[in-house]
């Protein structure tokens, strides 16, 4: 049975998070669909009339900067989903709620890391 006085942000600091974890997703998504059409563009890369060796070199590279893209592109769709998640816990005013220890995250690391779930002190426990 949880108690009267649990431990949480107040609904302003609430709504502080949120338009920070809101701009964050906005910045984080309009660089995915950079790193998207960098991938998309990677195929053409204007080397139709150079000698063949150059052109053997430059499809390695884009190989390696297509895979480099599409890890990009994974880790930044893990962020905006971390950050998604992070604007549900918002909702369910369980936002900033070390789920370790049940206590609060450190503000200044909520705005470093705002979809954090773990405070320092549960971080270093699981060295």
């Amino acid at each position: 049975m949880a108690s009267n006085n649990t431990v949480r942000y107040s609904d302003n600091e609430l709504a502080e998070f949120k338009i920070l974890i809101q701009e964050k997703i906005d910045k984080a998504q309009h660089d995915l669909e950079l790193i998207k059409s960098a991938y998309m563009n990677d195929h053409n890369n204007g080397t139709d009339d150079t000698s063949p060796t150059f052109k053997a070199f430059d499809e390695g590279s884009a190989v390696m900067s297509k895979e480099s893209n599409s890890q990009l592109a994974i880790r930044q769709e893990k962020f905006i989903r971390d950050l998604k998640n992070a604007l549900i816990r918002i909702e369910n005013k369980t936002y900033g709620v070390c789920r370790v220890t049940g206590k609060l995250i450190n503000k200044k690391r909520l705005e470093l890391v705002p979809h954090a779930t773990l405070s320092i002190e549960a971080k270093n426990m699981q060295k």
